[in-house]
């Protein structure tokens, strides 16, 4: 029996009967030799971590356009933050914490430059649409390692599809958008109780709001301090979600309720409060013109570092290349497109 035997073998005795086991896994699309020494999801949380997409998110904006602070969260740190309460959760709960790692690590992959601004904006121009989720399967499906993909397990990709929730219901009811297995579904809400939480602690460093600017019957249920709140949230996960032997994830009613109280706060004062907005309308702007400048001119589109796979239109490689660009690459990129360069003698 070699390492990951063992470890399969180990999942099957301390994992809950609720848990998705490395050795069950419905395997990846294309069949490949198994570690002697790392499980599936191992194998795969390891595939994300080393990608080039993975090291970018340290340049890409959370809520702050690129934030000079050090304390501030990038994509990267909100990932790490999400992967910290999926594991702790699924920990409790005895879920398989190595697949609820690689989901948490690659759920973001796809997000574009300048937080959602970027999205909203290549939705408008890409034809069918945009969205990050679907870009972050892209990602590890097709773009990373030249157009080889990463090839991760069915149970992964899942994960990484189905974990956003839009400003919808924190807990879908439809079985088409829920993750298929516990763990993607425990990443969806680790997301959630990551990022309203942070991002309040950001707004309040970055003097957007103030802490008493937050509404009482929500600070009362879920706390002031970025600790109180993540503890009292993933608490009630844990507990509520061990009711009935742990079959099904979920919160209480109160602190649903209570999340999306602070996420639509959230939007109203921080998201969209003109401090904040001012800055993000120019990266609009920026990344509607870079879009344009390469449509039109597919020479300098490759000329500057945009690939084109076979099939795919324009229009979709350029998005491609937009959406994988850091905050500070696309500002760079921009002023060498768009704006007069020093002359260099030869």
């Amino acid at each position: 029996m070699d390492i990951r035997e063992s470890l399969e073998d180990s999942e099957r005795q301390f994992l809950s009967s609720h848990a998705c086991l490395s050795s069950k896994s419905s395997g990846r699309v294309y069949p490949a030799k198994k570690c002697t020494i790392r499980t599936v999801f191992q194998h795969d949380r390891d595939r994300i971590l080393h990608c080039k997409a993975f090291r970018r998110l340290k340049y890409k904006t959370q809520v702050f356009l690129s934030p000079v602070g050090d304390h501030y969260r990038t994509r990267l740190t909100h990932t790490l933050e999400v992967s910290q309460v999926a594991r702790t959760v699924s920990r409790a709960l005895r879920l398989n914490e190595d697949l609820t790692e690689a989901i948490s690590l690659g759920h973001d992959l796809g997000h574009t430059p300048f937080g959602h601004v970027g999205e909203r904006v290549l939705n408008e121009l890409v034809p069918g649409g945009f969205h990050h989720v679907q870009q972050s399967l892209r990602v590890v499906d097709v773009l990373e390692k030249e157009g080889k993909g990463l090839n991760l397990t069915y149970e992964v990709r899942d994960g990484i599809l189905k974990h956003s929730k839009g400003q919808g219901g924190l807990l879908t009811p439809d079985v088409h958008s829920r993750a298929k297995t516990l763990e993607g579904q425990v990443v969806r809400l680790a997301d959630i109780i990551a990022y309203t939480s942070h991002d309040l602690d950001d707004a309040i460093r970055g003097h957007v709001i103030e802490a008493a600017d937050i509404p009482n019957d929500i600070s009362n249920l879920i706390g002031l301090r970025h600790s109180c709140r993540i503890d009292r949230m993933i608490k009630d996960l844990i507990g509520q979600s061990m009711i009935e032997d742990g079959s099904q994830i979920r919160l209480s009613r109160e602190m649903d309720e209570g999340i999306r109280a602070l996420r639509s706060w959230l939007f109203e004062h921080v998201y969209r409060a003109e401090s904040v907005q001012s800055e993000f309308n120019k990266a609009a702007h920026l990344v509607r013109e870079l879009f344009h400048y390469f449509c039109d001119d597919p020479d300098a589109f490759l000329q500057y570092g945009g690939r084109r796979f076979p099939g795919d239109p324009l229009e979709i490689s350029v998005a491609d290349f937009i959406a994988g660009m850091t905050d500070r690459f696309a500002l760079s990129l921009y002023r060498e497109c768009f704006l007069p360069q020093p002359w260099k003698s030869i």
